[in-house]
């Protein structure tokens, strides 16, 4: 039991976030409890209600010999600011002035006289790392729920409450600069490795040992910020910088102005000290906000948080609950969706296959991602053993009379398929729902072999699957709401972002890939180089190029779906004679070793042969820019055409689609929120003048047309 349990409280306003408490000890308690809300996070408003309890503990410092910072959540510290208040900002003067203002909050707490403790349990995140780093030591708890980080960056912004000057201070530049312009989470033990935090310890006793360091005197630190920059060496400084600029710009292309920004700000603050660092640090935080990079990335954040909270089937549908799973196919697709089954949702999986060696492939695959985390000591041995106790396999449909939910994972063939299906329902419970993972086969068309149709339904991952956070739920017309409603459950369990697409050829992302890819393709045919089609595609802000794309899908995959598109969806899908050419030459992509690219181990480099086999003289014609103008144009239209025809719900959810699925640049906010910044009138121009050079495939559909004559936009 600690003091603060036989603490007075002080008087309190009665909807503070922040409870102040005094123990005999000569302890003071700080709690933060945002009311009527889960998690803990810093707003605007808080100013004035922090600034009356430092002007409490300023004027009783005489009598206080220490202070913890604590949450009163069960399950979080502090999970960031609250960037709703961003929104509000219309200069980049009134968001530097939130940064100024988040500052002088956490320079108080710093200045404070006796030793500022923060007691740190689950998510400690954003604005909650930087009130962390204002106190004056740290302790948290060795749960896998504490995560610490400055995520700042994947919204386009710095860390602007002091965050670029103090933790390079504490930790030193090059760990900093990894943490900050990455904004990865770092878990408690590697937090207390770096240092970023001076202890921890068991969840039951962080508050006696936050109380025990805090009647300690203030911890005068062995180093400064110029003896972590490399000994105070110019030279070697400048290196860091140098190094991490080089690295974060093969990854960014430049085209997130935030990673710029946080190496300025601290190399600035470096150079001339903290206090001009904080004002540079506000200054361009301010800018950031204002940069359309940053909306972009900020609406995702928004849609994403939205859709957390729908089932995907109305307000009024309630899911049923999932207590198991069966996977049918032990394969890459079935392995993944096992795994995340599994570790994820914390269900008991069956996987189901023809065959043992198709469960030993299946296990062993799961067995190979577990160990990975082993090794990275993210779990321990025995977590290990348990999570692949979790997963079991075999050839037949024992214990399928207690399985909920059953994914099918097996090849897309239509009959086989079918097989799935009876064998489901004459081996599970009746209300067992049979979820097909496929990516071309009509959801209907497999539904008309089940006596219970009602209870089948889509749910497409991608490869890998633990990997790639999208699915796409896909119910046919006799779908019931219920069933749509309980697979986005469990794909939320899973870690994935669910979306509710139509039941048409393709769906959506495969839809919208289609053309893209196949422009890529026929730019390729036209003599530009393979190199300079993916670069292109990088630079415009794709994780992978469309060349590489390919072959990593896999050519016979793109050679299967494209006749299926095509015969759905018209000539405009047609695919380029490149597909039978590279696999009579044995092309499947990276899982033969060789497609557009030869693949050695994870080295690969363009094969200069596949010009000769497809009869090709390559050279530069059109620039970087055209290029990819080119293929995302054909996306762009496709895209727009599916929210018109009803295969989307919304340009919100095609959005998050794109991003998710398939990587559209997430600066640009997704194919929706990128046209709306070029205007539909721009994008139906560029479609026209595409018309003349390349043909008809490029002609605006009726969607975008209507936008320019109404003078619309996707988003109001």
């Amino acid at each position: 039991m600690t003091e603060q349990d036989n603490a007075q409280r002080a008087p309190e306003a009665q909807a503070s976030a922040f409870r102040l408490s005094y123990g005999e000890n000569g302890i003071a308690w700080l709690t933060i409890d945002v009311p009527d809300e889960k998690m803990n996070t810093l707003q605007a408003a808080f100013a004035e209600q922090v600034g009356a309890v430092l002007d409490e503990l300023e004027s009783k410092k005489a009598d206080i010999k220490g202070l913890v910072v604590h949450s009163g959540k069960p399950d979080n510290f502090v999970a960031g600011a609250d960037i709703r208040m961003l929104a509000a900002c219309t200069t980049a003067k009134e968001a530097e002035q939130l940064a100024l203002q988040g500052q002088q909050m956490f320079q108080r707490i710093e200045d404070l006289p006796f030793h500022v403790v923060a007691a740190i349990h689950g998510p400690c995140l954003g604005g909650g790392l930087e009130l962390a780093l204002a106190c004056h030591s740290r302790v948290c708890t060795d749960a896998g729920a504490t995560k610490l980080g400055l995520p700042e960056v994947q919204l386009g912004l710095l860390p602007g409450s002091g965050g670029t000057q103090r933790l390079p201070r504490l930790i030193g530049v090059a760990n900093s600069l990894d943490l900050i312009l990455t904004g990865k989470q770092l878990r408690a033990k590697k937090a207390k490795k770096l240092g970023v935090v001076d202890e921890c310890v068991p969840e039951s006793i962080l508050l006696k040992v936050a109380e025990t360091l805090a009647l300690k005197g203030k911890p005068t630190r062995k180093h400064s910020f110029q003896d972590w920059a490399m000994g105070g060496n110019p030279v070697g400084r400048s290196l860091v910088f140098d190094q991490a600029r080089k690295k974060t710009r093969e990854k960014t292309r430049g085209n997130y102005p935030a990673v710029d920004a946080i190496l300025d700000v601290i190399k600035y603050g470096l150079q001339h000290g903290v206090a001009k660092g904080l004002k540079e640090e506000a200054r361009r935080f301010g800018d950031l906000v204002m940069s359309p990079e940053s909306a972009a990335l900020r609406s995702i954040f928004f849609a994403t948080t939205a859709m957390k909270k729908e089932t995907g089937a109305g307000d009024d549908v309630q899911p049923a609950d999932v207590n198991r799973v069966a996977v049918l196919g032990g394969g890459l697709m079935g392995g993944g969706i096992s795994h995340v089954s599994a570790t994820k949702a914390g269900l008991p999986v069956k996987v189901k296959d023809i065959s043992n060696d198709g469960i030993l492939n299946a296990l062993a695959y799961n067995h190979k991602l577990l160990e990975k985390k082993r090794k990275r000591k993210i779990i321990s041995k025995a977590e290990l053993q348990k999570q692949m106790l979790m997963i079991n396999g075999g050839v037949d449909y024992q214990g399928f009379d207690k399985v909920d939910v059953v994914i099918e994972a097996v090849f897309e063939d239509l009959s086989l398929k079918h097989q799935m299906v009876k064998e489901v329902e004459a081996n599970a419970k009746p209300d067992t729902i049979f979820a097909t993972n496929t990516s071309s086969l009509p959801i209907n068309q497999i539904a008309s072999a089940a006596t219970r149709p009602e209870l089948v339904v889509g749910l497409h991952y991608f490869s890998p699957v633990e990997k790639m956070p999208l699915v796409e739920v896909i119910p046919h017309e006799g779908t019931a709401p219920e069933t749509v409603a309980t697979v986005v459950k469990l794909a939320k369990k899973q870690g994935k972002t669910p979306i509710v697409v139509a039941d048409k050829a393709g769906f959506y992302v495969n839809r919208i890939l289609a053309p893209y890819m196949n422009e890529a393709a026929l730019a390729l045919l036209s003599g530009e180089p393979v190199e300079h089609i993916d670069s292109a595609l990088l630079d415009f802000g794709f994780p992978v190029g469309p060349i590489t794309l390919l072959d990593e899908v896999g050519v016979d995959v793109g050679a299967k779906i494209s006749p299926i598109l095509e015969k759905e969806l018209g000539d405009r899908f047609k695919s380029p004679d490149v597909f039978d050419i590279l696999l009579k030459d044995g092309r499947k992509g990276r899982k033969s070793g060789k497609g557009f690219y030869l693949y050695h181990g994870k080295k690969k480099g363009v094969d200069k042969s596949i010009y000769k086999l497809l009869n090709l003289n390559p050279a530069r014609k059109a620039s970087g820019h055209d290029i990819a103008i080119r293929c995302t144009l054909m996306m762009l239209n496709e895209a727009a055409r599916c929210l018109d025809e009803g295969v989307v719900h919304s340009a919100r959810d095609g959005d998050i689609g794109a991003i998710f699925g398939i990587g559209f640049p997430p600066f640009q906010g997704g194919p929706f929120r990128y046209m709306d910044q070029l205007g539909a009138k721009r994008v139906v121009e560029l479609l026209n003048e595409h018309v003349h050079k390349y043909g008809d495939r490029f002609r605006p559909c009726e969607r975008l047309l209507e936008m320019v004559k109404n003078d619309q936009r996707f988003y109001d």
